[in-house]
């Protein structure tokens, strides 16, 4: 960054100073629409209005029926807080009364339950924070009163049963199972950890019954009404619906009192039962219903037929709603993006971010404040320049703060706490005891190894996410860690990818040193036919064999090297060496899977590069003029430098994606690339990890500029 002394002092002033606007978290509740209930009906149980059930619940429509065993998410009522919850459906026994209770540390939902002989599930509907948020220290709960002799164990509303998760089975097949929406799902087992979308073998959910599982297995055909069309005839209904004339006749017992099938009659027929193979992420993939979406929108951007649609999902027999979970073939996806077994869409995160959310973020920098006397300028500018950590932080916080206006003019407030580490994690340990860290969206930083490691533990019990602005050379334990730089070995995967798609008929060759082995293999692995140049590594030369080189080098076709070092001597003598035998008849290029710092080096010629069109895997591409440029410009009076813009575009990926939706475990696994200024986001959950960035550029010099020749 070139800034003034003064205002990097200003901007570190910046960073002890809360940023957003506060908003009251919003409660909900969830309802399993019973036979016969109306969208009316329902928002009168609850006092809220027609348009607010509507808004909640994507996948209804109004004037639309609703199918019953609909789970329905319920926004906060008028109601006063010491009024009988609107939960208290047909079915559930109601409380003669109320006491409370205030959480004791180390307190659990079980421990409470059992000493007040209820139910975990009446002590949530009586206290819908516990859907949302953990048990914690100081809470105040409503505590329900029963008559004498009521029985707890009884109280299970019948509308609902207890489901084992079967193997290879997710959140997804078993939402399309059940015909619900994932946010009813997820709304049903309050439970289930956000960190990962992972169901084990046997694990027990809690799902609504279904409507016709009381009935025989005889009796669990469903069945449609239709309209007999012009020149219809009994023949051409029993091929069309896979039953025979006389079951048609049977069901329909009018067609015998009216002598024939006849224009207009309304049938009683069978829906086409659907493939009764098990559904699960091996068999098939899902997609879920967005809104607006339509039958002709969607059979196009999935590629399969209408009337496919209806025999894999009956329950589009009832109309395509938002929100609906729908089940693909897995052989018939073709080309569909798939992550997690789930159809992506490719949209513009902009054109789908909720006003409604608020997203809320602790931010953990090390501005060493305890170090600098803002009073000498001259002094703060060189500590700045000489400490890595401070660079880093300034850099990340200043494009972190442009980023919050952005997102200010799309309409979205954001809660930012910011504190300074100084590096310690002594410090850090105090600032999280002082925080209520269950009522973040995620927590940015810290830098150093140990303080994340802290962070990491004590968030990961509240489900809240860590994001890791800069690399960390080793996994962490916990699951909820965002590693957003991608790592050494997926850039190296991505640009043998490209490589392999890439290469015809080209000479392949290989030049590493000896720490660089690894990844000899790993081209060998993909290019076997690839030769092995010999480099001599001495003391203080580097060099090699000029006579074999120019032996095996080929006149008829391009010759193409991978350069595999973390030396910069070698880089700069092996560019040097190829550039030097680059000519219109013996055509050379370069290639590295991993460039490190050891080609950044000022001692290696940038036309050396150029001449061999030197190509790279990279995490960030260099920025242009863009919107942010200028506005970085005008906040701060000098040119963002790479952690800027890494700040930048980090924060307008993590609010965009915590605007869209508020779990960013959920976006995550719901989200495919994400490109911005100079940086690009892809998620991927490894099992029993954290969610790893797996995106990156493929770069070229060209002409003395590094163009981009491949997206993530």
């Amino acid at each position: 960054m070139n800034l003034t002394p003064t205002l990097r002092s200003a901007l570190l002033l910046a960073a002890m100073f809360l940023f957003g606007i506060g908003a009251r978290a919003q409660q909900f509740r969830t309802h399993a629409v019973k036979a016969g209930e109306t969208l009316y009906a329902i928002a009168r149980q609850y006092q809220v209005s027609p348009e607010a059930l509507l808004r909640y619940n994507k996948e209804i429509g109004d004037g639309t029926a609703l199918r019953p065993n609909t789970i329905l998410a319920i926004p906060p009522s008028e109601a006063r807080p010491d009024q009988a919850t609107a939960q208290d459906t047909a079915g559930l026994v109601k409380p003669v009364g109320f006491r409370t209770h205030r959480v004791k540390r180390k307190e659990t939902l079980f421990s409470i339950t059992h000493k007040y002989d209820i139910d975990e599930r009446d002590l949530k509907r009586f206290n819908p924070d516990l859907y949302s948020n953990p048990l914690q220290k100081g809470m105040v709960l409503r505590i329900p009163q029963y008559p004498q002799g009521h029985d707890p164990q009884q109280a299970e509303d019948s509308a609902y049963i207890t489901y084992r998760v079967l193997p290879k089975e997710t959140r997804w097949s078993i939402a399309s199972k059940f015909g619900i929406s994932m946010d009813s799902l997820l709304a049903l087992n309050p439970e289930l950890p956000r960190s990962t979308s992972y169901l084990a073998e046997g694990e027990e959910l809690r799902l609504p019954r279904p409507a016709l599982s009381d009935l025989k297995p005889d009796q669990t055909q469903l069945y449609r009404s239709y309209t007999v069309p012009p020149k219809k005839t009994l023949f051409a209904l029993s091929q069309e619906f896979g039953i025979s004339r006389e079951e048609i006749i049977r069901l329909n017992p009018e067609i015998m009192e009216r002598g024939n099938l006849q224009e207009g009659m309304v049938l009683r027929l069978p829906e086409p039962k659907a493939d009764s193979t098990a559904v699960n992420a091996s068999n098939f993939v899902f997609y879920e219903v967005k809104p607006g979406q339509t039958e002709y929108s969607l059979t196009r951007k999935l590629g399969v037929s209408w009337s496919e649609l209806r025999r894999l999902n009956p329950e589009l027999a009832t109309g395509l709603r938002a929100g609906m979970v729908l089940k693909i073939p897995r052989q018939q996806a073709g080309e569909l993006p798939v992550k997690n077994a789930l159809v992506l869409d490719r949209f513009d995160l902009r054109d789908s971010i909720d006003a409604r959310n608020v997203p809320r973020l602790l931010v953990l920098f090390p501005f060493r404040l305890d170090r600098l006397d803002l009073a000498d300028e001259v002094g703060t500018l060189d500590r700045i320049d000489k400490n890595n950590a401070l660079k880093y932080s300034l850099g990340l916080y200043s494009g972190l703060l442009v980023a919050m206006d952005s997102i200010a003019d799309l309409g979205i407030s954001v809660e930012v706490k910011t504190f300074d580490t100084q590096l310690n994690p002594e410090r850090v340990k105090m600032l999280l005891m002082q925080q209520d860290l269950g009522s973040l969206n995620a927590i940015v930083g810290p830098l150093d190894p140990r303080s994340m490691q802290e962070v990491a533990a004590r968030a990961a019990d509240l489900d809240v996410p860590v994001i890791s602005p800069v690399p960390i050379s080793e996994k962490l334990p916990q699951q909820n860690v965002f590693y957003t730089y991608t790592d050494e070995a997926r850039m190296r995967q991505h640009m043998l990818q490209y490589m392999k798609k890439t290469t015809t008929d080209q000479s392949l060759f290989i030049i590493s040193d000896r720490e660089n082995q690894d990844a000899e293999a790993a081209i060998l692995k993909e290019f076997p036919a690839a030769r092995l140049v010999d480099l001599r590594e001495e003391e203080k030369n580097i060099f090699l064999d000029m006579d074999k080189l120019q032996n095996v080098l080929s006149k008829d076709r391009e010759n193409w090297f991978f350069v595999e070092t973390d030396n910069f001597k070698i880089a700069s003598s092996v560019s040097s060496i190829l550039n030097s035998v680059n000519s219109d008849t013996t055509r050379v290029r370069m290639f590295t899977t991993n460039k490190g710092k050891a080609f950044e080096n000022e001692v290696i010629s940038a036309v050396h590069l150029s001449k061999l069109r030197f190509t790279y895997p990279s995490a960030y591409r260099d920025v242009a003029e863009s919107a942010f440029t200028r506005r970085y410009r005008e906040r701060f009076g000098g040119e963002p430098d790479r952690y800027a813009v890494r700040g930048f575009d980090l924060g307008m990926d993590l609010l965009l994606r915590l605007a869209y939706k508020p779990d960013l475990f959920e976006a995550a696994d719901q989200l495919g690339p994400m490109n911005y200024t100079g940086n690009t986001f892809n998620y991927i959950k490894e099992l029993e990890a954290g969610y790893f960035n797996t995106a990156s550029y493929i770069l070229m010099y060209d002409g003395l500029r590094i163009v981009e020749i491949e997206g993530p």
